[in-house]
């Protein structure tokens, strides 16, 4: 079956100061991980027109045509923003398997559009349960003053100002959503910058602001081959916010470049999230790597690529775990036969052999897979992978390897795996199973991590990293929340 192309929204076009414009910078292309085939050739923004969009976004913001809003005037335009994006449903689909390289029948669809687009409406619904005032708990002593004047001391929830939005590669509607949404309904001004390699779905949002009639300024859209435009929006005076998923290794210099203006920071980076299977949970582990393989080809900040299970239990659990993986179908995205797709690009399918290699050549088996396969001949295929680790020290279990890679450790005892899953530079996500709940919850409760049994498909719901997982949560209460300044307003009687 040939792959299906989306049309490419807005003719490729950026969107700044509510208009769509060509980009006047360098030609970049946008290639099809699963059939190594150009999609789209696209210009990309120059350095002027990434400022020019931050400019535009700064005006519209001091000018208050967006935050004077109220929250259900704001909330109104951007269900039409929702409406516009809902009827693309079949082209964003096309954009996900063409761009992003998910296989269309992939349960990791769900995460790509469908999640996403309910999201979108929830996110309006939670900002506007929200006070826009909230009262401090000052003592009554403290309330009277030597004058006998009352004061009256609140908390108001205020837009950051402008945000700079940049996305990562893996869901890319998914991402660009949950910082774009939340951002707007508070009354913030955005620039949105996609990942390079996955640009198009952004553009959508370009053509759904132009549909719902946001204000100029309000919501922009740069894209470009490169990093100077990302550097430029993390570093910039006029800009307030950045809000970045990717990498922990960018993630630090995205915090190094905001420091001089003290932007604020949503970091949202990478993990190395331990699946610990109590004994009375073993069972249940015959699944653990096909889930992470199968997961968008293991492209998931959030997913348990470290699986810990009882040492007794380990080899009868690994011949399961194979099992699962023995019928895998690889291939083209847009194939509904296909069950595990590719993953990004020929440098990530390099990273993966790469790490492979190292765990082996520091004790690890290779029970399943550990390299390219012979077939298909095109396309950024890894072949589902399980590695059977000595130890938690391994590289494999340190490193972030991002592709259809799942590393099998046994544990001792509960001290012990409780001790190998906190033994990580990463805090993202964490899962816990056992039939004793009591039990597992006690365990859960000792993980230095910032989700415990994943990140919900929730807008009600946050998650967030620890240590090089990131900074800030999204979804949820506080995934608004980051987006608005506090001020505290003292406010003294006669």
């Amino acid at each position: 079956m040939a792959a299906m192309i989306a049309p490419i929204p807005c003719s490729g076009r950026l969107f700044i100061g509510g208009k769509a414009v060509g980009g006047e910078g360098e030609v970049f292309s946008v290639v099809n991980p699963g059939t190594e085939e150009i999609v789209a050739q696209l210009p990309g923004a120059s350095g002027a027109q990434v400022e020019a969009a931050i400019h535009a976004a700064r005006r519209a913001c001091d000018s208050g045509a967006w935050s004077s809003l109220t929250a259900s005037q704001r909330a109104e335009i951007l269900r039409r923003l929702m409406a516009h994006l809902a009827a693309q449903r079949q082209r964003l689909i096309e954009l996900a398997v063409c761009e992003a390289g998910c296989p269309v029948n992939s349960g990791s669809m769900v995460a790509q559009v469908g999640a996403p687009l309910q999201h979108g409406l929830d996110i309006l619904d939670l900002f506007l349960k929200l006070p826009e005032f909230e009262e401090n708990p000052l003592p009554f002593a403290q309330r009277i003053t030597p004058r006998a004047a009352a004061i009256q001391s609140l908390r108001r929830y205020m837009p950051v100002g402008v945000v700079a939005a940049i996305s990562a590669y893996n869901f890319p509607f998914y991402t660009n959503l949950w910082k774009v949404l939340p951002a707007l309904i508070a009354g913030n001004c955005v620039v949105l910058r996609p990942s390079p390699l996955t640009p198009l779905a952004a553009l959508m949002f370009a053509e759904a602001a132009q549909a719902a009639e946001l204000p100029p300024g309000v919501l922009n859209v740069v894209v470009e081959g490169g990093a100077a435009g990302g550097i430029t929006l993390s570093t910039h005076q006029d800009v307030d916010m950045v809000a970045f998923t990717g990498s922990s290794a960018v993630g630090k210099q995205v915090m190094a470049q905001a420091s001089s203006t003290m932007k604020r920071l949503q970091l949202e980076l990478g993990g190395k999230s331990a699946q610990i299977y109590l004994p009375d949970g073993v069972e249940e582990a015959r699944a653990a790597a096909a889930v992470v393989c199968l997961s968008h080809a293991g492209q998931g900040c959030a997913l348990g690529t470290r699986i810990f299970v009882p040492e007794a239990e380990k080899a009868r659990l690994l011949e399961r775990m194979a099992a699962t993986l023995a019928n895998v179908v690889m291939g083209d995205p847009a194939d509904p036969k296909t069950t595990l797709g590719p993953v990004i690009s020929a440098a990530q399918r390099a990273r993966c052999q790469h790490y492979v290699d190292l765990a082996v050549a520091e004790g690890a088996r290779i029970v399943c897979g550990g390299k390219m396969p012979a077939s298909p001949r095109r396309g950024f295929f890894f072949e589902p992978t399980i590695l059977e680790l000595p130890s938690n020290r391994n590289p494999a279990a340190q490193e972030e390897i991002f592709g259809p890679v799942a590393c099998v450790i046994g544990y001792r005892d509960l001290d012990h795996v409780v001790e190998m899953a906190n033994d990580s530079l990463y805090g993202l996500s964490g899962y816990v199973y056992g039939k004793d709940v009591k039990q597992a919850i006690a365990l859960a409760s000792r993980i230095r991590t910032g989700t415990v049994n994943g990140a919900l498909l929730s807008a009600y719901a946050s998650s967030g990293g620890w240590r090089l997982s990131g900074i800030g949560r999204e979804r949820g209460v506080e995934g608004l929340r980051i987006y608005q300044q506090v001020q505290v307003m003292n406010i003294q009687g006669a």
